[in-house]
């Protein structure tokens, strides 16, 4: 091994112990919640505030120690629990994926994936599924990142490995797709109201970075892919845990069976469903009959529920593993069983993100951010670099992508087009930075639940495990993501269709 090599070696093991010496998760995520409520005050005592640009009203703190705030902690602590958005998410899921796992379908699914994929491209294929799943949301934390630990441990490699690879490609690999998912249309909205302000007229399609990201999809891919096998599984080595592989055998011949009904009703299902939106005035289709507004887009979880529910009841019965609606049910309640740790810990970390949302003190950091960024006057390339890394940063402190859009869009969209760059490149920059830190940011929704998946493996497994092994695909992703940024910007390549990078004033 190259000295460099084993001296970021040494560096991720500084991390991960370091990481590891922390408390509890939940025990962490308490101690946040307590920490945000301190600094609150005291930013508030020293007037911590900052001017937004657009509406130019005055950010202030708000002091959770005070008489409201406190009344606040108390009369919403349990709705900040429950609406804790990943948590409805997470759990209707699993109870889809509970009559399919319980049925036996994921693991004849596991099964003929792993007999029929070249263990040579076993990697590629599951950073590749990862970044894909991206189109239907959530779906990939849920659904993809346990099945590649357990793919992995059935082909004797480390399962965290496998969850670092999916992971990867899902998180990391965020804004990439070969396809237009719900996050587009979302990005472009907020995009568009954001160039209005300087040009009334001005559109930003759906589609406005859609051949830049069709080509990241791929190096998303391929580059995670090495991290994985040259970084993160030599450093990882031999898993030596607990956990009994699932056992890689032919399909008997009632599995073969319950593959054959859940095909029949797979097909059955997908005809209803394009039935629903094919036509123009499909009852499926959203409002002005869209579809990326239809509730098969929109309501992805729940689609996820019905076709796990009734996939894995069709293989049950054809495999003869379920007998009666008995078998069924006891299949949800083994599911809902395996999540009693990720209940805790999201009991403390939703109470953590409220508070720090409640105290603006995430609003006043990125819009100082923004203030320092829009003073250096810098080139282009140089500019980008910084809004890319700026947006990285913000991204550790605001989970969620519209939220940090909505407020950066404003701030930056008009500044950059008077700058002579269009509201579509901007919009790429941020793309970046909010997905190569997503996967080492503790304020990313389903980062709790990532902990939890590690811990099936691992029961040391904590923050610095995660942050130590997904650090080297933050670094990666985010120095050859700017690199193909700066190329399409010396070839000046459109970044989707009508899509150019430089915007012109009217009448310049």
């Amino acid at each position: 091994m190259k000295k460099s090599a084993k001296l970021f070696d040494k560096f991720l093991t500084v991390v991960e112990k370091g990481g590891n010496a922390l408390p509890n998760p939940s025990t962490l995520f308490a101690l946040f919640a307590i920490l945000t409520i301190i600094a609150s005050s005291v930013a508030y005592y020293f007037n911590l505030q900052a001017v937004h640009p657009v509406t130019g009203e005055v950010i202030k703190v708000v002091n959770l120690l005070s008489e409201n705030g406190l009344k606040k902690i108390f009369l919403e602590m349990v709705k900040n629990f429950t609406n804790f958005a990943p948590l409805g998410i997470v759990l209707v899921a699993l109870l889809g994926l509970g009559i399919a796992e319980g049925s036996g379908l994921i693991n004849s699914v596991i099964r003929i994936f792993v007999l029929s994929s070249p263990k040579s491209l076993l990697t590629f294929i599951i950073v590749f599924t990862g970044v894909l799943s991206n189109m239907a949301s959530t779906v990939g934390y849920v659904l993809l990142i346990p099945l590649a630990g357990v793919v992995f441990l059935a082909v004797k490699r480390h399962p965290i490995v496998g969850m670092a690879a999916a992971y990867a490609g899902i998180s990391g690999g965020y804004s990439a797709n070969l396809f237009i998912g719900t996050i587009d249309p979302l990005l472009a909205g907020l995009s568009q109201e954001a160039a209005r302000i300087i040009d009334p007229q001005y559109l930003v399609n759906p589609t406005s970075n859609y051949y830049f990201m069709f080509v990241s999809t791929f190096l998303i891919s391929i580059s995670g892919t090495w991290v994985t096998e040259k970084i993160v599984e030599p450093r990882l080595g031999k898993y030596n845990g607990n956990v009994i592989p699932e056992k890689i055998e032919p399909l008997s011949f009632e599995e073969k069976r319950g593959v054959k009904f859940t095909i029949f009703t797979f097909v059955a299902l997908l005809s209803l469903i394009l039935v629903g939106i094919y036509p123009e005035n499909g009852i499926l289709r959203g409002e002005n009959n869209g579809i990326l507004n239809s509730p098969i887009i929109e309501g992805v979880v729940s689609l996820l529920f019905i076709v796990a529910a009734l996939l894995g009841i069709a293989y049950g019965i054809g495999s003869r593993k379920f007998k009666n609606d008995n078998d069924v049910i006891k299949s949800m309640d083994s599911s809902m069983k395996s999540v009693s740790t990720y209940l805790v810990l999201v009991f403390f970390a939703s109470q953590f993100v409220s508070y720090f949302n409640w105290t603006n003190l995430g609003l006043i950091i990125a819009i100082e951010g923004a203030n320092f960024i829009s003073h250096l006057g810098v080139g282009l390339i140089p500019l980008m670099i910084i809004f890319i890394l700026l947006s990285g940063f913000i991204n550790l402190f605001m989970g969620s992508a519209s939220a940090k859009w909505a407020l950066m869009a404003p701030i930056f969209v008009p500044m950059f087009m008077l700058l002579g760059y269009s509201p579509e490149l901007t919009q790429v920059g941020f793309r970046i930075g909010d997905s190569v830190t997503n996967v080492i940011s503790p304020m990313m929704s389903f980062f709790a639940l990532i902990i939890v998946y590690f811990q099936k493996y691992d029961e040391k497994a904590g923050i610095g495990t995660i942050i130590s092994t997904m650090l080297s695909y933050s670094i990666v992703f985010f120095v050859l993501w700017t690199l193909m940024l700066i190329v399409w910007l010396f070839f000046n390549i459109p970044l989707g269709p009508n899509s150019g990078l430089y915007y012109q004033m009217l009448g310049v």
